[in-house]
């Protein structure tokens, strides 16, 4: 995260977790402090403990969140201002979603296997203000957006399973939600005119076609419950080709699928991976009236979307780059990025009417912001790169496992 002339990072070592200061012209570091692990998450390969990205204030103040520790705020200097421990929590890949500074609060998504919610404390004194449940919300790491509308209040849009639902930011309420979202999230929605794009991929069994379909709790135990002990066990589980997702379904963590747990599946397993786009506003439920378009081919899990000069792109875990036209969704290109065969989780950024895509292991693509999608150079860093690059002041900014690097005038 970038303010005035300094950088702020995040990091683990050991039981330490980091929040480093650097100096923007020069990359000295300027200071580090650090809080101890409250705990260890259990985290997939893809994930970091220190995944989420640092929020700033316009003083200068910093707002982390680490999975294993919860919230905790510094000053310019590295004062600490204040701590607020959050969790533990039971989320199967571990947490990802970064806190957003709102009107005066910080704004935390905690969406997990059983209790989820967003919970919103005092940016001043980290004292909770709200926190609203979020029961839907099975498995996410997608950071809110905000938005106002024309006339009235600061909202907060959250993704998560199976749908995107809008907090006043003041009180915490809903105020409206669009369905039709993959039962897992990852990627952050983006925000153009007044349509919201946001995509989403759970498994190749929620592609259009290879839907599983699942039998009611009532028919499965009747089937196959051999024991007669009310549960559906491992060796019970009735479908082969996704046994092996129990570990994502199973929402207690004892092993065995519950009514609950079973009533999640049969949802997870009728739900879509697509491109989302829809209106904003409304009240209540808004799928009807606010869903524009779907977009269902070479859809990302960790990418998030990103919209520069009236167009829409997306990458693809694997690299495929899909550009749109964003009222309509007409596709205006799609195609494989050249010389950089890889795979992909940090986001695309845009700078000086050039795309720049950056591959895990370090191969950075820069692209023409055209809808043909014409292809400049692909640069080796030689390192392997998981992070967002950010953009400021005509300088881009890479972070690989071992180093920052900065590249500009």
């Amino acid at each position: 995260m970038i303010h005035g002339d300094a950088i702020w990072l995040t990091a683990a070592v050991g039981d330490d977790l980091l929040t480093v200061q650097l100096d923007r012209s020069s990359g000295r570091e300027r200071w580090r402090r650090s809080v101890r692990a409250a705990r260890e998450e259990d985290l997939d390969s893809r994930n970091h403990r220190a995944a989420a990205s640092p929020a700033l204030d316009d003083e200068g103040n910093s707002y982390v969140f680490f999975g294993d520790f919860g919230l905790v705020s510094y000053g310019p200097d590295g004062d600490e201002r204040w701590r607020r421990p959050l969790g533990p929590f039971s989320n199967v890949y571990g947490m990802g979603a970064s806190p957003v500074l709102a009107d005066g609060l910080v704004l935390q998504v905690c969406d997990q296997q059983q209790g989820s919610f967003l919970v919103a404390v005092e940016a001043e004194t980290g004292r909770e203000r709200w926190r609203a449940p979020r029961p839907q919300a099975r498995s996410g790491h997608s950071s809110p957006v905000l938005w106002r509308p024309p006339e009235g209040e600061l909202q907060a849009l959250v993704p998560g399973s199976f749908m995107l639902t809008a907090y006043a930011v003041e009180t915490g309420e809903r105020r409206w939600w669009v369905g039709g979202l993959p039962f897992e999230m990852k990627s952050t929605p983006v925000i153009s005119g007044d349509s919201l794009f946001i995509h989403g991929y759970a498994s190749p069994m929620n592609q259009p076609g290879q839907q599983v379909e699942v039998a009611s709790w009532e028919e499965t135990l009747v089937g196959h419950d051999r024991n007669r002990d009310g549960l559906i066990s491992y060796d019970e589980f009735p479908d082969e080709r996704t046994r092996g997702y129990m570990v994502y379904l199973d929402l207690d963590g004892d092993d065995q699928m519950n009514e609950e747990d079973w009533s999640y599946y049969r949802a997870a397993m009728a739900s879509l991976n697509g491109m989302v786009a829809m209106r904003l506003g409304g009240s209540g439920e808004m799928t009807d009236e606010n869903l524009l378009w779907r977009y269902h081919r070479t859809v990302p899990q960790l990418p998030s979307p990103l919209v520069y000069d009236d167009v829409l792109y997306m990458i693809n875990d694997g690299g495929i780059v899909t550009s749109f036209e964003p009222d309509t969704g007409e596709v205006l290109d799609r195609g494989r990025l050249r010389g950089a065969i890889d795979d992909y989780y940090a986001s695309p950024v845009a700078a000086d009417g050039k795309l720049f895509f950056v591959g895990v292991s370090g191969l950075v693509a820069v692209v023409e912001a055209d809808d043909q999608l014409d292809q400049l150079t692909v640069n080796d860093l030689g390192e392997s790169a998981y992070a967002t690059p950010a953009v400021a002041d005509g300088r881009l900014y890479v972070r690989t496992t071992e180093a920052l690097w900065a590249f500009g005038t």
